[in-house]
């Protein structure tokens, strides 16, 4: 292997950038002496030595990850109290057999209702969180949960009930991005990937929860079969705001509102010093400063608009495609085991009792998952993960030609549908959150993310559109045939996966931001090499800075 070859796979920060940031800051020399330091000791800490020193981080971020569980526990609420018969009757229309259903129009709209207000609150939490900072967005969200709660429990048409879950759906769009970035930014390399992937963890949780609590209201022969998991959502709001008030802010926020002192408080607040002796919180913060001032030699704006030029595009398109492809793995389909548990005979509560198996499979396979990502990457995961979901949708759908009299193949969908469960929250589901928590700048974080989200909601839309069209005995009524279709569009997932998708793991946000910056390819970040920012080229272009301010000073005497 020729020299060349062999530098290929190393990459170094721009020196155009290297001179913006000189001239921007008089002691560059010390900063990225600092910053090298504080990158080197998180690139070297294990995940014991992580847990060691950041136990407080840790907490803070599951205690504002809590939240997910309230929407987890709420949008199952949505889809599933379609299943439940007084729900049905208050809401539905009277088939000819006597019995009562919602319309395929109405469901669609009812589960793509919260989707319309998630994307009205993500776009508003891109602008407040990033001025006001992630404590008090969140406490503001929170606030408005409370109130908005009233409407879809005194509802008495299904207009109300659509009116109220849109409503809904605008807090909800803030806990979507913000507990997931406030994971990312509270926490070191070591910790990140099990932290922003705890989210999706939160949200099986919160199906969890809510499956648990229709089963208990299905046979209620009243409104408050429905009002009653509406009511439980009350629970939450209150302990939270408590707790977020006083959890520490963002250090990475603070540091891009220059205010470096703060920074550092937070930092310490977020810490336990005396477990580390390699820790030194000037020496971190300074890396988030130097992180900082490499993305402004890039890209000096922080606006939605600035997502989409120069690097920050491919960033945004890598964010927005992950959770795409969350979205169209076949993931919507998955909701429906408890549909093909009832066309095997089994009455409403015990489908609610198989669901409820299925959510715990999904609880193990984010503990799965946190085993896997540390051996074998993200991206690793994210992709075989989408080939073996592939491989289940075509088997579903296979089974699905077969009458839908046969009792035993129905018991197969079901069955092969927890799988997909299992290895969905295993591999595509949690990954995605660390990836598209990882993949922006940190000046653009909030904004990409927002972003990204709404790409899903967007996406999640469309599904639910075509899925229950497409198993409602009154619309399409294709039934586990429908597996074909999301096979298809796994497959085109998978597609992108391989060629666009990079591997983070192990890498910090400064040596994430040279990657793109140098245009390396997605399959080759996993072992291309970043050098450290050389601290003499940075003392010699602030030099030549001083250089230039003695001799202006010289010429001005001499006037």
């Amino acid at each position: 292997m020729d020299a060349t070859r062999r530098n290929s796979s190393i990459v170094a920060a721009d020196t155009e950038q290297v001179r913006k940031m000189s001239i921007a800051n008089a002691d560059m020399a010390n900063l990225s002496e600092d910053a090298a330091r504080a990158t080197k000791n998180e690139q070297t800490m294990t995940l014991m030595e992580g847990l060691r020193l950041y136990p407080k981080a840790v907490g803070w971020s599951i205690l504002l990850s809590a939240a997910i569980i309230m929407e987890g526990f709420d949008i199952v609420l949505i889809a599933n109290l379609l299943a439940v018969p007084a729900f049905k009757r208050h809401f539905g229309q009277q088939l000819p057999d006597g019995s009562y259903e919602v319309t395929a129009a109405w469901q669609s709209g009812l589960t793509n209702g919260a989707y319309v207000g998630e994307i009205l609150g993500l776009m508003i939490n891109g602008i407040v969180a990033e001025r006001y900072g992630f404590r008090k967005t969140m406490i503001g969200a929170l606030s408005t949960v409370i109130c908005l709660i009233f409407i879809v429990f005194f509802v008495q048409s299904i207009e109300q009930l659509l009116v109220g879950l849109i409503l809904m759906g605008v807090p909800w769009g803030v806990f979507q991005t913000l507990t997931c970035t406030y994971a990312a930014e509270v926490v070191p390399v070591a910790l990140r990937a099990y932290l922003t992937t705890y989210v999706n963890l939160c949200w099986v949780i919160g199906q969890f929860l809510a499956s648990g609590v229709l089963k208990g209201v299905a046979d209620i022969d009243s409104g408050w079969a429905y009002r009653i998991p509406y009511a439980l959502q009350w629970i939450w709001p209150v302990p939270l705001i408590v707790g977020i008030f006083f959890a520490p802010e963002s250090p990475w926020w603070l540091v891009r509102k220059e205010r470096y002192d703060d920074a550092k408080k937070m930092l310490c607040r977020l810490t336990s010093r005396n477990k580390d002796p390699n820790f030194n919180a000037d020496e971190t913060v300074a890396m988030m400063k130097h992180t900082n001032e490499l993305e402004k030699a890039a890209s000096e704006g922080g606006s939605y608009i600035d997502c989409f030029k120069g690097t920050d595009l491919r960033r945004t398109e890598i964010a927005a495609m992950t959770w795409f492809v969350q979205a169209f793995c076949g993931s919507s389909f998955m909701g429906f085991s408890t549909y093909f548990f009832e066309q095997a005979g089994l009455d409403t509560s015990n489908a609610f009792s198989m669901s409820l198996g299925q959510y715990s499979l999904g609880a193990v396979g984010v503990f799965m998952a946190w085993f896997l990502m540390g051996r074998v990457g993200r991206r690793a995961l994210y992709l075989y993960g989408q080939v073996i979901m592939c491989c289940i949708l075509l088997i579903i759908g296979f089974l699905g030609i077969v009458p839908r009299s046969n009792t035993g193949t129905q018991w197969g969908i079901g069955a092969m549908l927890l799988i997909f469960t299992a290895v969905y929250n295993s591999t595509v589901g949690p990954v995605c959150y660390s990836l598209v928590a990882e993949m922006p700048s940190t000046r653009l974080r909030q904004k990409t993310v927002v972003l990204a989200r709404n790409f899903y909601n967007i996406a999640s839309i469309i599904g639910n559109i075509l899925t229950p069209r497409m198993l409602n005995p009154g619309a399409w009524n294709w039934g586990a045939k429908s597996a074909f279709f999301w096979a298809g569009t796994c497959f085109g997932g998978l597609v992108w996966t391989y060629f666009r998708l990079p591997e983070p793991k192990g890498r910090t946000y400064g040596e994430l931001d040279i990657l793109f910056e140098q245009r390396v390819s997605a399959r080759k970040f996993k072992d291309t090499v970043v050098q450290e920012l050389h601290v003499d080229a940075a003392s010699e272009y602030s030099t030549e800075k001083k250089d230039a301010s003695a001799h202006l000073e010289t010429v001005d005497s001499k006037k």
